[in-house]
């Protein structure tokens, strides 16, 4: 299964289309794909406990009860991720840095054992305006990714300028990482 991660309260937008292309790659390649969408989640922000680490440090759970779970069970049954966020102010919307704050606290203190390791991530950046902040948004998706030990495939930038062709991209890189975790787990 393919989890797809988008972070846009804008239902009809750019990230909208890219989460519709990476479902329909996920489709053609014969993967089951799940689409969560965290602006519908309940993800509360990180209260930095215990002067700054809590139970994620040590028990990679955290303390508040709230749909961060089932994000971390769906990656930890995933074969593949894709995250698909708006660009605000060159960086990842505010419920994609909620979730992935506190997800990174609890994946990346399990080291080797973290639900990303060796997971094959696909980031895009969509950025409705003039594309500015394209690189600097991607640059944090990676970082996420690389902190809880995630295998980043493939980084992209949209805009309203490209997007005739960069959707097919999404599509067609969703449908590559679908049909490399077939064989390879298949």
């Amino acid at each position: 299964m393919i989890v797809i991660i988008s972070s846009s309260p804008n239902s009809d937008g750019l990230t909208a289309a890219c989460v519709t292309a990476a479902l329909r790659g996920c489709a053609e390649a014969g993967m089951e794909s799940r689409h969560l969408d965290l602006c519908k989640l309940k993800i509360k922000r990180c209260q930095q406990c215990d002067n700054g680490w809590g139970q994620c440090r040590t028990e990679h759970k955290c303390v508040l009860e709230d749909d961060l779970l089932t994000l971390q069970d769906a990656i930890g049954k995933a074969s593949g991720v894709i995250i698909v966020t708006p660009v605000y102010y060159g960086d990842l919307s505010e419920s994609a840095k909620c979730a992935f704050d506190r997800l990174r606290r609890c994946e990346s203190t399990k080291g080797e054992e973290s639900a990303l390791k060796g997971l094959p991530v696909i980031a895009v950046a969509a950025a409705g305006g003039s594309g500015g902040g394209i690189s600097s948004c991607l640059t944090q998706m990676e970082r996420y990714t690389q902190h809880m030990r995630g295998q980043t495939a493939d980084l992209i930038g949209i805009t309203r300028r490209n997007r005739p062709y960069t959707l097919d991209h999404i599509r067609a890189a969703a449908l590559a990482l679908a049909s490399e975790v077939t064989i390879t787990v298949g």
